[in-house]
């Protein structure tokens, strides 16, 4: 395998005005009324100073600056906790790689809880970017999977199949976002700009692993449960109105620790790390072990493994 090459959005004074007039004549009034309702609403809950914002690959450092503290305040004033946002940005000659190994997953779902935590969800709604599906044996067809298993697991004649954001080097998500606010960065990882996201929900449309999430209301989280470590491109609180996304624990992994889902899991059924270093677990079984991948034959090209022992 080798490194994608830097693949920042080229915004060319792409704006979201630009992008409401392009869809208006597109559309026709009615429908794209209804299809940029989550816009209005979000417009409604913005601050003069985050509508203004301009997108983050166009912010200088001073910029980047200001929004952070901005974001840091907002923190507290809704919701009285201290947080620090980090503006983490990837390690040079770095390709993360995620791998999970699906006899050893036995469906506990600690890894469900640990992202709910990590990053900061909504807690009214139990949210997390990672579900785990209970398969029957034999396939690898996620549409076969269920959700919403309970009792002992495993169970005889099941299989637990990890779903989060695989991380695509060729992403459908990106392709269809109208304001380019997400996008694919050199080490490999999907980003979304949450000031800059306007909720038209395409891109949870796209993408064929049901990896986003749309945030129907303002977050709900007690002060004294908020993680305070934050990233302003992965776990800060996201406004309502936008679609959200696992970015690998980036506020974690570009710091050289390891995502929150991989620490809690009992059973080390996850790996993870640098493919591009030819000493990692990560390449060793990439390299030695039979790996599968979700959907195949879509051509998205996933960064996410599974294998047998």
């Amino acid at each position: 395998m080798t490194a994608n090459k830097p693949s920042l959005p080229i915004v060319e004074n792409f704006s979201r005005r630009a992008a409401v007039k392009g869809g208006f004549a597109t559309l026709g009034a009615a429908s794209f009324v209804a299809a940029i309702s989550p816009l209005r609403h979000a417009a409604q809950n913005s601050s003069a100073g985050e509508f203004m914002q301009n997108h983050y690959t166009e912010l200088t450092p001073e910029q980047k600056s200001d929004v952070l503290a901005r974001l840091e305040s907002e923190a507290k004033e809704n919701y009285g906790a201290d947080v620090t946002i980090g503006d983490d940005r990837p390690i040079p000659g770095t390709k993360f790689v995620y791998a999970i190994n699906l006899s050893v997953c036995n469906g506990n779902g600690k890894c469900v809880e640990a992202c709910h935590k990590e990053n900061n969800h909504d807690r009214a709604t139990n949210q997390s970017y990672i579900r785990v599906l209970e398969m029957p044996v034999g396939t690898m067809d996620m549409e076969q999977g269920s959700t919403t298993y309970t009792g002992i697991v495993p169970k005889d004649g099941k299989f637990y199949l990890p779903v989060q954001c695989q991380q695509c080097d060729e992403p459908p998500c990106v392709d269809v976002c109208p304001v380019k606010a997400t996008w694919k960065e050199e080490d490999g990882i999907v980003v979304v700009d949450y000031n800059w996201c306007i909720g038209c929900r395409y891109c949870e449309a796209a993408c064929p692993y049901h990896a986003r999430r749309f945030n129907w209301k303002k977050p709900e989280v007690p002060a004294e449960e908020i993680n305070p470590d934050q990233s302003y491109l992965s776990n800060r609180i996201r406004p309502v109105g936008v679609v959200e996304k696992c970015t690998y624990c980036l506020h974690r992994t570009r710091r050289g620790k390891l995502p929150a889902c991989l620490e809690a899991c009992p059973t080390g059924a996850r790996v993870f790390g640098n493919i591009l270093d030819k000493d990692s677990n990560i390449r060793w079984i990439l390299e030695n072990k039979r790996v599968y991948i979700l959907k195949e034959e879509l051509g998205t090209k996933p960064a996410f493994f599974y294998y047998f022992d």
